[in-house]
C-alpha cells in the first residue's frame, strides 16, 4: 500500500526524563511494513499535549511542512501525543485534510490513507462540530439570563453609560490633545477603557464627515 509514500513522524512526551524511542521504534517498523519512507521526525520534549499549537515548536514546524506537501502521511504512536482534546485533534485533522494529508494513528488503528479511516474522522469532526454548538448555546443562554435578571433588577445590561456632559468634557479633552487617555481618566475619575471608547467614537464620526465630504 502507498510504497512511494513520504512520511513523517510527530513523537512527543510530557516530562523532559521521559523518552520517545519506543514510540519512534514502533512507528519506524509499521512505515517500513508499509513500504513507506519517513522523511522527517518531529519531537517535543517536556511538553504537555493540553498546550497549544503555539507552545509546541515541533508540533507547529509539522503543520508548517504539511501545508508546504513536504509529506503524505503524518505518523503518532497514540491520539493524545496529537493533543488533549476533541476540538484539538479535529482541528489538526482538519489542516491536515485541506492540505491532503493523511494520518495514521498506531494505538487506535486508525489510518485515513484508507477509506474506513476517512469514515471514522468524518464522524469524529462531527461530534466535534456538536460540541462547538453546545458550547455556543450555554453561551448564548447565560447572556439571556443576564438580560433578564437585568431587566428584574431595574440595571441595564451590558457597558452602563456614562453621563452626557462628563463624555462631552472627555472629549472636549481628547479633542485639545496634550494629555495622554490615563491622566484624562484620572481627571475625570472614570476608566481608561471608557476614553478609549469616547475616543473611538470621536474617530467614527470625523471618519463618517469624511465620507459624505463635509
Amino acid at each position: 500500500m502507498g510504497s512511494n509514500k513520504r512520511a513523517a513522524i510527530y513523537a512527543r512526551v510530557s516530562t523532559d526524563g521521559q523518552s520517545t524511542d519506543n514510540q519512534l521504534v514502533a512507528l519506524r517498523e509499521v512505515a517500513e511494513r508499509r513500504g513507506w519512507e519517513i522523511v522527517e521526525v518531529y519531537i517535543d520534549h517536556g511538553i504537555s499535549g493540553a498546550k497549544g499549537r503555539e507552545k509546541r515548536p515541533s508540533f507547529d514546524r509539522l503543520l508548517k511542512d504539511a501545508s508546504r506537501r513536504k509529506f503524505h502521511v503524518v505518523m503518532a504512536w497514540a491520539i493524545d501525543r496529537m493533543g488533549r482534546s476533541l476540538r484539538d485533534l479535529v482541528e489538526t485533522i482538519e489542516h491536515l485534510e485541506a492540505t491532503s494529508i493523511d494520518l495514521y494513528l498506531d494505538q487506535q488503528n486508525i489510518d485515513t490513507t484508507t477509506l474506513a479511516g476517512k469514515l471514522l474522522f468524518q464522524i469524529t469532526g462531527t461530534f466535534a462540530e456538536f460540541e462547538r454548538s453546545m458550547i455556543r448555546q450555554r453561551v448564548n443562554a447565560g447572556l439571556a439570563k443576564a438580560r433578564v435578571q437585568g431587566t428584574k433588577s431595574g440595571k441595564p445590561f451590558g457597558r452602563p453609560k456614562i453621563d452626557g456632559r462628563l463624555e462631552q468634557s472627555i472629549r472636549l479633552a481628547l479633542e485639545s490633545g496634550g494629555k495622554g487617555m490615563l491622566k484624562i481618566a484620572a481627571e475625570h475619575g472614570v476608566g481608561s477603557g471608557t476614553v478609549q471608547r469616547v475616543k473611538a467614537q470621536i474617530g467614527k464620526q470625523r471618519g463618517r464627515v469624511t465620507r459624505l465630504g463635509w
